[in-house]
């Protein structure tokens, strides 16, 4: 499938302005990007192709060679940024506009976009019990984190001596490359953007500057979160490189089975079993909720499946006061480890129904009569 226009694809006319295109990006890139549209592989897709077209039309130099002669004069095998459309890492796509952000370039004579990148966003998957969801709650969760080293400081440098400027790129982080008839721009191959080079790394961090450890966290559950449910802490995720900004931390809900109670977005469904006496004469039972035990009537003659709504005994919304109902699934439950005496009743109740079936039994009599249809 050939390539779209790249003007096309960020919606921009030929003559648009650099902060024209780099503000189409950047809508277009927060639209489809993988953390607003999880497991859409055409959202990917799209997101990819964004990314490709603003690289290409942001750069002056390729924009002119795209302009004169179209996607052969950008072609990635021409050694554009490592193979020019290279996705593995999603969170890249927004280093142009964070570098603009939190420094633009490293001074110099490089001129080139500082690579800044955001932290990458975690995602933490919490249990939690219907109790709790329903009132809401406060937990606390430990997670992986990473720490300035404490040896040396955070500079990734043996205690004593310190980081040297890049000889490869000059401090800048970037290198040019000249390709035939125009040339790009990419990360330094040697200090891979930071503009440093450490000859004699710290031993405890060898030369990362953190180090792995863990933090704990209190996460207050809002009433009302059902499964699935994403909390997010802000600057929680994992540390930006180079200035960039921490990722956040998405604590994703997950609801216990309940012994008692099925939810059904506000709303909660529980089977209630009622004597054969209850169902047939009438009575008041009681009924369990999250918040106690409440009575209600049962009307005489209730059959199984018929359903008694008790409101405002379900989940609060979480947002708002409203709160869902509690149905109640009536089953009829029949008698057990009869005594004799219980038997010859029961007889005797059978006995004198089987007078007037149709009168005491309409269904069984209905669905007798549909039998004696379907063979006839």
């Amino acid at each position: 499938m050939s390539k779209r226009d790249y003007y096309d694809v960020l919606g921009v006319n030929r003559d648009a302005s650099e902060d024209d295109i780099k503000k189409a990006y950047r809508k277009l890139a927060m639209k489809y990007h993988p953390d607003r549209n999880p497991d859409s592989k055409d959202a990917e897709e799209k997101f990819k192709e964004v990314k490709e077209a603003y690289e290409m039309l942001s750069d002056a130099q390729k924009r002119s060679a795209y302009d004169q002669f179209g996607h052969a004069g950008v072609d990635p095998n021409a050694g554009a940024r490592g193979g020019g459309a290279g996705f593995g890492d999603f969170s890249d796509a927004f280093s142009d506009i964070f570098g603009d952000i939190f420094g633009g370039g490293r001074g110099g004579g490089g001129g080139g976009r500082s690579n800044v990148y955001r932290g990458a966003d975690l995602r933490y998957n919490l249990e939690i019990s219907l109790e709790e969801a329903a009132r809401g709650c406060e937990r606390q969760i430990r997670i992986p984190s990473h720490d300035n080293c404490d040896v040396c400081n955070g500079t990734g440098a043996k205690p004593g001596t310190q980081p040297k400027t890049c000889s490869t790129c000059g401090g800048h982080g970037q290198v040019r490359m000249s390709q035939g008839f125009f040339s790009i721009q990419q990360t330094c191959p040697t200090c891979h953007g930071s503009g440093k080079e450490i000859s004699d790394p710290c031993v405890k961090c060898r030369g990362a500057g953190q180090v792995k450890t863990s933090k704990t966290l209190n996460v207050k559950i809002p009433a009302g979160v059902d499964e699935g449910d994403r909390i997010r802490l802000s600057g929680e995720g994992e540390p930006g490189q180079n200035g960039g900004p921490a990722g956040d931390l998405y604590v994703v809900t997950h609801i216990k089975p309940h012994a008692v109670f099925q939810r059904d977005g506000r709303d909660l469904h529980c089977e209630m079993p009622v004597s054969f006496t209850t169902a047939a004469l009438g009575g008041e039972v009681e009924i369990p909720t999250l918040d106690g035990v409440v009575k209600v009537k049962i009307a005489p003659e209730t059959q199984t499946g018929r359903k008694y709504r008790v409101r405002g005994k379900g989940i609060k919304a979480i947002r708002g006061s409203e709160y869902g109902d509690l149905m109640c699934h009536i089953v009829v439950e029949t008698p057990v480890n009869l005594t004799e005496r219980q038997r010859e009743l029961l007889q005797e109740f059978e006995a004198i129904s089987q007078g007037d079936s149709a009168k005491h039994n309409p269904r069984a009599k209905s669905f007798m009569d549909k039998l004696k249809d379907f063979f006839a």
